[in-house]
C-alpha cells in the first residue's frame, strides 16, 4: 500500500510539472506582449486557457491570442458601472452577499426581472458584472458560482436564443474555467424549449456544469447542500438563511462606482507591479474614497 501511495504521489508531481512546462511553452509561443494583454496573460490565465484546451498549447495559443484581439475591441475592463447601471436597475443580474462551500463568490440571476430589450445592453451589463466577479475573487479562487432564480419567468421576459447564443460564446471562448457551476433553480416547464435550443451551443464540459434544481425534489435539495451552507442561502433558494435578498439598485451602484476605481487603478497606464493574483487583479489593490453623485444610481 506504501508503495502504491508513494507511485501515486510521484505522477502527482510529473503530472504537475508537466503542466508547468506546458504553462512555460505557452507563453514562449505567444512570444513579447506589452500593456494590458501582459497584464492579462498571468501564468493563472495561461493555465486556464491550457485547461480549456486539454492543455494542447497550440490550440491555448490560438483561443487565448482570439480572445486578446476580443479584448482590444470591446474592451470589457474599459465599462463603467455608469454606462449599464439602467440594464441592472431590477437586479436581473447582481452578486451574492454569500459564497458557496469553496468560498467562491457567487452572481444571482433573475431572468424575470428583465427590464430591457436591447442584445448589446444585456450582454454588457453581463460582462461588467464577471469582469467585477474577477476582480473580487478570493485569493487562491479562479472561479465563480451563478444562481438563476426563475421567479416571475416568462417568454416576454426572456432573451432570445441569439442574445443567449452570443453570451454562451463569450463566456466560453473569452473566460474559460471561470465558471464553477449554474444552478436552475425552479425553472418552469416553458424554459425546457429555450434550453435545449441553446443547450447546442454549450460545449460538453460546460454542459455538465449546468444543474437543474427543484425546491421538492430530494436529490435536488442534497445538491444545493454539497455546494452551499444551508443555513447562509438565502431560503429564496431552499436555504435556512432568512436575510432578505431584495436588490437595492443605490446601494449596489455605489459598490460599483467603487469598485470601479480598483479597475481603473488596474488598468490604468501606471505599469506598477500589481500584487499577488488570482486572475489578473490584485486583490489588496483598495478602492480610493471618491464622491459618490445621486446621478449614479
Amino acid at each position: 500500500m506504501f508503495l502504491r501511495r508513494k507511485q501515486s504521489q510521484n505522477h502527482h508531481v510529473d503530472e504537475s510539472a508537466e503542466k508547468e512546462e506546458k504553462v512555460k511553452e505557452l507563453r514562449d509561443a505567444l512570444g513579447t506582449l506589452t500593456g494590458r494583454s501582459l497584464k492579462y496573460c498571468t501564468d493563472g490565465c495561461l493555465r486556464r486557457y491550457l485547461e480549456a484546451r486539454n492543455w494542447n498549447v497550440d490550440k491555448s495559443k490560438k483561443m487565448l491570442e482570439e480572445t486578446l484581439k476580443w479584448r482590444a475591441t470591446y474592451k470589457p475592463e474599459e465599462t463603467r458601472w455608469s454606462e449599464v447601471a439602467h440594464e441592472g436597475e431590477t437586479g436581473k443580474v447582481s452578486k451574492a452577499n454569500f459564497h458557496d462551500r469553496l468560498g467562491r463568490p457567487v452572481l444571482i440571476m433573475r431572468p424575470g426581472m428583465q427590464n430591457t430589450n436591447s442584445p448589446e445592453g444585456n450582454i454588457r451589463h453581463l460582462v461588467y458584472l464577471i469582469e467585477n466577479g474577477v476582480l473580487n475573487l478570493p485569493e487562491g479562487q479562479e472561479q465563480m458560482s451563478w444562481l438563476v432564480d426563475f421567479t416571475g419567468f416568462t417568454l416576454n421576459t426572456n432573451i432570445s436564443v441569439k442574445t443567449a447564443r452570443d453570451i454562451i460564446n463569450i463566456l466560453q471562448n473569452h473566460y474559460p474555467e471561470r465558471l464553477a457551476v449554474v444552478f436552475l433553480y425552479n425553472p418552469p416547464r416553458i424554459f425546457q424549449a429555450f434550453y435545449k435550443a441553446v443547450r447546442y451551443f454549450l460545449d460538453p464540459k460546460t454542459a455538465q456544469k449546468v444543474k437543474f434544481v427543484y425546491p421538492k425534489n430530494k436529490d435536488s435539495v442534497e445538491l444545493m447542500k454539497t455546494f452551499f451552507d444551508i443555513d447562509n442561502l438565502p431560503n429564496e433558494f431552499g436555504g435556512k438563511a432568512t436575510a432578505s435578498l431584495k436588490y437595492d439598485h443605490e446601494e449596489f451602484s455605489r459598490m460599483m462606482a467603487l469598485d470601479d476605481v480598483k479597475t481603473a487603478k488596474f488598468w490604468g497606464s501606471d505599469d506598477k507591479p500589481s500584487l499577488k493574483t488570482n486572475g489578473y487583479f490584485g486583490p489588496e489593490i483598495a478602492p480610493e474614497p471618491i464622491p459618490l453623485a445621486s446621478s449614479t444610481c
